[in-house]
Formats: structure tokens, C-alpha cells, sequence
């Protein structure tokens, strides 16, 4: 055994196994992370309900008690106050473990006038370069200076304006929207994004005192105010977990249900699992999916901005392509790099050939156990529910990537009846000691 089988926890995953029951839908991790950083906007005590308690959550935790914040989690309720934070820097060792960091920069240059935030990390996905970021504090009057791999950005005021977004870029909208709340005069936001979690930061910072329209459309219009005051909010249900267990289930033949989410916020991705052949059936806050992987057929899919496909969920859906009969092309137009997992689903037997943006998937191939690694965050729930849908056993390294976005994983797995073990590093005999 090596070395970095010793060192890493891993997952055993047993296939063969039909996934059945109800599986409750954690907190956005995609939304709750904006929402800590917006909790800086304001001096005093936010809370925050519904929080996963994942590794991204924990290090937005971090970043926030180096600013100065004192955090209490406990049991999904958060409780952040702000009023000792005197920093305005981020350090490379926090920020490099997530991207999602930088969107402490708009907070705080609204609030304190300065912010010197470390170049991001996170998953590799391509170059998610953040000028559409700066361009916009930029047109907002605030002066930007890159030094050592730190971005400073300094305004005595932010000053409202009008500005088109090169891109629908959702961590751009929500660090702009973040800085316009507290600037002088109003900014428009054109071609914004409209992703649930950008609704959810939009509820959360009204409930501040900030004056927003729009929310949920392409534009997006901030009314600046003098300042804001703490809130209360409880974090929406994660679409991505819950597209993820849904697709768990249909791999598998079993009857999944996901509760505690809005259907609305999956649209598409359902769409397009009844073409596949999945029987889907929508209640005002549960999906529940049932289906046949041998009537499954071939259907075409293109990631966009919402309300178009996930990426986030692209990697999934190829697993279930996997097994469908027919050929489906799955283009990939968010992020480069998002095909980093291929080679690793071929592992276990699947039959895709990429190019450039797009991969044709051949279906009707079993799958069939083996060792394979995350590459990013939702490969590792990807290559997971390939691993259920697979003959015999499945090892699964660098999971650390799936403690990033899904809280109790394995846990939930089980529940549904999946034969799922997370091993832990073997200790090391005395002679290495």
C-alpha cells in the first residue's frame, strides 16, 4: 500500500445496491458562504439558520475570525459578530484553500474603504480569472493595486453607477451587489446573474436595510444607503446536493426523494432527466425520482447560467449518460477545465471521448469497480454515484474535495441503503514513527 493511501481518508463504495427513501437537503453551500461574507457589511450580531457544516463553510469561518469576527457554530445556526473586526486583510494560507474568499472584498471596501485579498484557490477548473470583479469596483471609483500575488483595493466611497457585466458571472454579481449596498447614489447591474443563491443574498441583504430591485432578473438596481444593520436568515436548500442524490437514485433503479428544496430551482436539470427516462414527481418543497436504468435513452446537454443547466451538476448527469442506451454530447460552456473526471469515469468503464468543450458520451456500458481520484468537488459526487451504479467495489481518494460541499455524505448515502465506508489513514508502525 503507498504512502498517500496511508495518509488520505478514501471511500469504499459497494455497487449493486438500490437506493430507496427521503434524504433531507442541506444548506446552499453556495449561498451560505456569500451570506457569511455579506454578515461584514454590518457591526453587530447576524444569524444564520440552515448552514452546512462543511470544509468551505469552516474556512470562510476562518477568514472571517482573522478579520476579527467572533463565530459561534452550533448545530447549522451561525452566529457572526462583526463589531471587533479590524482587518481588511485575507492571507494566502486561508484563501487558497477556497474561492469563494474573495467575496470579502466587496463587503469590505464598502464598509471600512480598503480590502487586500489574496489571489483565490479552490478547485481546478480553469482560469475563473476575477477581472469582471475589479472592472466593476473599478467603475465604482475604488483604486486597485496588485502586489505579490495580493489584489488591494482602496475608495473612501463607492460610488454608484451603470455597468454591463461582460458575463453573468455569479461571484462578480454578488461582490458588486455587496459593494453597492453601502455606495453613494445607485448602481445598475446589466446581464446579472439570477441564480437562486444570488436571490437568497439579495433577501438576506435587504433584510439589512439595503435597497435592492430586481432581484432574480438580469438587472439588478442598488439604491446605496448609509449603513446596514445586522439580520436574520435562514439559508436556502443546496440544488446541487439535492440534483446529486436525485441522480444517486435514478443510477441505481431506486425511488429517492430530496426534501427541504424548492423544484423551481431545478427546472432543466428535471427536464432533462425525464428525457433520460426518469419518472420525476415534484411537490412544493420534495422531488422524488423513480426509474429503470434499462429504459434509459441518450439525451443532449449544455451547461449555462441560470436558469439553464448547472455546471455543478454536469459531472452527475454524465454518469447517468453513462448507463443510458444511445450517444449524448454534453458541452461544457461555464468552466475549462470541467473534464477533469473523464479519464477517471473511463476507469470504471465508461465509454466518453473528449472534445474541447464537449464530450460524446456512448452509452449502455456497465460500469465496473476500481480505484479512481477526485479531481474537484463534484467529480468526487460524481465518480461516488458512478461507484453505486457499478459491479463490485469501488475506491474513491481525495475525497477531501467532497467534505468542501457536501455535509454527512456518506451518511446520507447510507440511509438510502448504499453500502458506502469512508477509511480513515492507517496510524504508522513504530519503525516509521
Amino acid at each position: 500500500m503507498t504512502t498517500e493511501c496511508l495518509e488520505q481518508p478514501r471511500l469504499l463504495v459497494k455497487g449493486g445496491r438500490v437506493l430507496r427513501g427521503q434524504v433531507p437537503v442541506s444548506g446552499a453551500k453556495n449561498s451560505a458562504l456569500k451570506l457569511m461574507a455579506a454578515s461584514l457589511l454590518a457591526p453587530g450580531v447576524s444569524i444564520l439558520h440552515n448552514v452546512p457544516d462543511i470544509t468551505d463553510v469552516r474556512t470562510m469561518q476562518e477568514v472571517l475570525e482573522y478579520l476579527g469576527a467572533a463565530v459561534d457554530f452550533t448545530d447549522g445556526t451561525m452566529t457572526i459578530d462583526t463589531s471587533g473586526v479590524r482587518s481588511q486583510e485575507a492571507p494566502y494560507e486561508l484563501v487558497q484553500r477556497m474561492r469563494a474568499s474573495i467575496q470579502i472584498m466587496g463587503p469590505l471596501v464598502a464598509r471600512f474603504g480598503r480590502a487586500r485579498v489574496a489571489l483565490p484557490g479552490g478547485c481546478n477548473l480553469g482560469p475563473r480569472k476575477i477581472d469582471i470583479h475589479l472592472r466593476g469596483l473599478q467603475e465604482m471609483g475604488a483604486t486597485i493595486r496588485s502586489d505579490h500575488g495580493f489584489i488591494e483595493v482602496t475608495a473612501p466611497r463607492l460610488q454608484g453607477v451603470r455597468m454591463f457585466l461582460d458575463y453573468p458571472s455569479v461571484g462578480a454579481t454578488e461582490n458588486l451587489l455587496m459593494a453597492a449596498v453601502l455606495a453613494e447614489g445607485t448602481t445598475v447591474l446589466e446581464n446579472a446573474a439570477r441564480e437562486p443563491e444570488v436571490v437568497d443574498l439579495c433577501k438576506f441583504l435587504i433584510s439589512m436595510g439595503a435597497d435592492i430591485e430586481g432581484a432574480g432578473s438580469s438587472t439588478l438596481r442598488i439604491t446605496g444607503v448609509k449603513e446596514l444593520h445586522p439580520a436574520e436568515h435562514t439559508v436556502i436548500g443546496d440544488r446541487i446536493e439535492a440534483g446529486t442524490y436525485l441522480i444517486a437514485g435514478a443510477v441505481t433503479g431506486g425511488e429517492v426523494e430530496v426534501t427541504g428544496i424548492s423544484p423551481h430551482f431545478l427546472d432543466l436539470f428535471l427536464f432533462k432527466l425525464r428525457a433520460v427516462g426518469v419518472r420525476v414527481h415534484e411537490n412544493t418543497r420534495s422531488i422524488k425520482v423513480t426509474g429503470d436504468p434499462a429504459s434509459y435513452v441518450a439525451v443532449d446537454v449544455a451547461t449555462l447560467p441560470y436558469p439553464g443547466f448547472p455546471t455543478d451538476l454536469q459531472a452527475q448527469m454524465m454518469v447517468l449518460l453513462s448507463i443510458a442506451q444511445g450517444v449524448s454530447v454534453v458541452t461544457e460552456n461555464v468552466f475549462e477545465n470541467r473534464f477533469g473526471f473523464v479519464d477517471e469515469l473511463i476507469r470504471l468503464g465508461a465509454d466518453i471521448r473528449v472534445d474541447g468543450n464537449h464530450a460524446v458520451v456512448t452509452g449502455g456500458r456497465a460500469l465496473t469497480g476500481a480505484t479512481v481520484r477526485c479531481p474537484d468537488l463534484r467529480a468526487g459526487a460524481a465518480l461516488t454515484i458512478a461507484g453505486l451504479a457499478a459491479e463490485g467495489c469501488t475506491e474513491i481518494r481525495d475525497i477531501y474535495h467532497i467534505d468542501r460541499g457536501y455535509e454527512r455524505f456518506e451518511e446520507k448515502l447510507r440511509a438510502l441503503g448504499a453500502e458506502v465506508e469512508r477509511i480513515h489513514p492507517e496510524p504508522a508502525s513504530p519503525r516509521f514513527r
